[in-house]
């Protein structure tokens, strides 16, 4: 798989492995609004989860590409009405995904992959709308990789603390006019101390509760956040020993914008069990099964 460098995409600078607990918030300082991103260079990992047009038909979201048959994405993307109580006891839709666009205009019938299934986190919105906000979106075929099309890896063990400095999201999610964009734009966010983030969404029973589960950008220093729209899209950052670049969230509170400081992901070194149990296509009974075989097999030794 060919490597391709957030310093030379965002003009990011590595980053260093600390706890998130512990990193540096930025605050703004003048009111600009993905409200206020850059017009993004080509991210081939990023996906469009599409239900609607309209906000009223489910709208538009973000996605990463993790393989070359597995999206994944928020949740609450799957969804026409995005709140645990108008969820609960629904289907998740079964979106359209494109793949390997810039543009909106580029949504088209070319660029569609059909989708195989989708997979809900068995816990999503067990307590709150932001709860577990995760699902995976199978593909029917392998999609061919290139420079347009390439899969963003996951964090590997080591990479399960969260990244001191920033990183990078992509989206078209809504702007200064309070319209979708038209063509992908990516923020470069700093990555915030977890109990100031926390503590912002404490009093409030309409945003996340913060848990272990999640971490928080900030907002720019010129007030550039995400908006409604951008949940999905994958926080990229740089291992600064490495140099690999991978997915340390998927963007779950996008309703941020001008209100609120900070956006909120799933940590997704949380979740690599689930999603590698879904991607191996484990059933109720796989870790059953694996541990009887090896018991039978030591017992059979002795």
């Amino acid at each position: 798989m060919e490597q391709f460098q957030l310093q030379s995409m965002f003009g990011l600078s590595p980053v260093s492995l600390i706890n998130i607990n512990y990193c540096v918030y930025v605050p703004g300082s003048r009111s600009r609004r993905m409200i206020g991103g850059t017009l993004s260079p080509h991210v081939p990992w990023q996906a469009m989860v599409y239900l609607g047009e309209s906000i009223l038909d489910g709208g538009y979201a973000g996605g990463a590409l993790i393989s070359d048959r597995w999206v994944l994405t928020a949740g609450r993307n799957l969804f026409v009405r995005k709140s645990r109580q108008d969820i609960h006891g629904s289907n998740p839709v079964i979106p359209k995904v494109y793949l390997g666009i810039t543009n909106k205009a580029e949504a088209e019938a070319s660029k569609e992959v059909t989708v195989e299934k989708v997979v809900l986190h068995p816990r999503f919105q067990n307590y709150s709308d932001w709860d577990n906000d995760l699902a995976l979106i199978q593909l029917k075929s392998p999609v061919v990789i290139s420079d347009k099309v390439t899969p963003i890896p996951l964090p590997e063990r080591g990479q399960d603390l969260a990244v001191h400095g920033s990183g990078a999201v992509a989206g078209w999610g809504w702007g200064v006019h309070l319209t979708p964009a038209m063509s992908l734009k990516h923020l470069v966010l700093p990555l915030v101390n977890h109990a100031v983030c926390k503590e912002e969404y404490r009093s409030s029973d309409r945003t996340p509760a913060v848990d272990d589960n999640m971490f928080c950008t900030s907002a720019t220093q010129f007030d550039e956040n995400v908006c409604f729209g951008d949940a999905g899209g994958a926080l990229a950052v740089t291992d600064a020993e490495t140099g690999d670049v991978y997915a340390a969230g998927i963007l779950s509170y996008d309703k941020s914008c001008s209100r609120y400081k900070h956006g909120v992901y799933m940590k997704l070194s949380s979740y690599l069990p689930w999603i590698h149990s879904v991607i191996r296509g484990d059933t109720e009974g796989s870790s059953a099964l694996r541990s009887n075989v090896m018991s039978k097999m030591y017992r059979q030794q002795a």
